[in-house]
């Protein structure tokens, strides 16, 4: 299995401003990412960014860096210079791991990658896991994927699906315990002739409406690979609380 880890870090957040630098233990936090991911099976992990402070953290510590754009629109823009500069096959397979989840098991990193290599059908593979409750069911900052019975992405919403229409008239605030409900984990293998598409594409009027990148590759009709996650994923860092949250499971050795 041959693949490669994009890590895109950009320096700018405007809730944590220089967040891929952010100490950890020691450690910036790209480092614990990056380590996630040279942990993993993958032939090549390199990190993309925009912004010399974090080039220059990076290669302090050995890892491989590849300069883009700022003007990028999205992620997988980024990941579609990046593997352009290397001159990836056009059948090559790239993963692409937040700069954000420095608790990432590299397990998952792996069965990603393994899954769009083994579905030669797939364009495009990521990750799900069960939702556990209805507050998150309800949430719209968490996205649920409903999946076909080959495993394959039907849709990806904010909203609530599928809506169990008897369950909920009879029980609104429950969650149905023999219902598929899934929510959507962000990491995705890609094979490269995908990436170069993918960019080439006006955003979809469902990606527009639902502030989901992914959907534009299902409104043109590619194919995305859904599995269930075979490890927990903790959640990235977004705010000062997630950063104190993740400094103490490492301290405790729970990361």
């Amino acid at each position: 299995m041959s693949f490669t880890v994009i890590i895109p870090a950009r320096f700018a957040s405007t809730r944590l401003p220089g967040k891929p630098l952010l100490e950890i233990n020691g450690q910036p936090m790209i480092q614990h990412v990056w380590s996630r991911a040279c942990e993993s099976a993958a032939s090549r992990v390199v990190v993309a960014t925009d912004d010399a402070r974090v080039q220059q953290a990076c290669e302090a510590f050995g890892a491989e860096v590849c300069m883009t754009r700022e003007d990028h629109q999205s992620g997988t823009d980024r990941l579609q210079e990046v593997a352009s500069h290397l001159g990836l096959a056009e059948d090559a397979v790239v993963v692409n791991v937040q700069g954000d989840e420095p608790l990432i098991p590299p397990a998952v990193i792996d069965q990603v990658a393994a899954n769009l290599i083994a579905h030669s059908d797939a364009q495009m593979a990521t990750l799900a896991e069960p939702l556990e409750s209805i507050e998150a069911l309800r949430n719209p900052n968490v996205v649920k994927v409903a999946l076909a019975a080959n495993g394959f992405a039907l849709y990806f919403s904010r909203a609530c699906v599928p809506w169990a229409r008897d369950e909920f008239n009879a029980a609104p605030e429950v969650l149905p315990s023999n219902l598929p409900f899934l929510r959507h984990i962000g990491i995705y293998a890609y094979r490269v002739n995908l990436l170069n598409k993918f960019v080439a594409w006006p955003p979809g009027q469902l990606e527009q409406i639902e502030k989901l990148e992914q959907l534009r590759a299902l409104e043109q009709g590619a194919r995305i690979h859904v599995a269930e996650a075979v490890a927990a994923i903790p959640a990235g860092v977004d705010t000062q609380a997630d950063l104190e949250t993740v400094r103490r499971l490492l301290a405790e050795g729970e990361g």
